[in-house]
């Protein structure tokens, strides 16, 4: 039940991310019965990880395809806590479960870039990926041609981000 619950929950956020993200109508609207763009499904969210005594637990999910995190808590109503778009570094993280094992309130991206609420959670050949936001607010696109595994939000999303995430937090990756 807890995860149909959680399903409603994010289908309605979506319903509602997309509606206000659809532009209004035009004079460059496509005739009426001519086919319309399907939009791609939303990301289904796994389910929540859970102790050995099978309960939830609080965590991070991030979806690379979808470029989007959800902070979810299974003890709070909603579960969803937050949801957000972030742009993902050059090397993506490989799908699975991690834990958040270090952060830092300020420091330098690996692109020089000045970032503050810098949380970690996982390496892998040499890249360490973390959750981050740029001091002066910006999310580009990462440069192809370095390696970075830092994911960054805008400082709000990152300020939400560090609060709900500290040591220990399990974050989820998905495709």
């Amino acid at each position: 039940m807890g995860l149909i619950s959680l399903l409603a929950v994010q289908a309605e956020g979506t319903a509602t991310k997309a509606s206000a993200a659809q532009p209004p109508p035009s004079a460059n609207a496509a005739p009426p019965g001519a086919p319309s763009p399907s939009a791609s499904p939303s990301p289904t969210i796994p389910p929540l990880p859970a102790t050995a005594a099978g309960v939830a637990l609080r965590r991070v999910v991030y979806s690379v395809g979808a470029k989007e995190v959800w902070l979810v808590d299974p003890k709070k109503d909603p579960q969803i806590q937050a949801a957000f778009p972030v742009t993902p570094g050059s090397v993506n993280p490989t799908p699975g479960t991690y834990t958040v094992y270090s952060r830092a309130a300020a420091a330098n991206g690996t692109d020089g870039k000045q970032i503050e609420h810098v949380v970690r959670f996982a390496q892998q050949a040499g890249t360490v990926f973390g959750f981050s936001a740029a001091v002066d607010g910006a999310t580009p696109e990462a440069d192809p041609k370095t390696k970075t595994g830092g994911i960054r939000t805008d400082r709000a999303d990152g300020q939400t981000l560090w609060d709900f995430a500290p040591d220990g937090t399990r974050v989820q990756v998905v495709p």
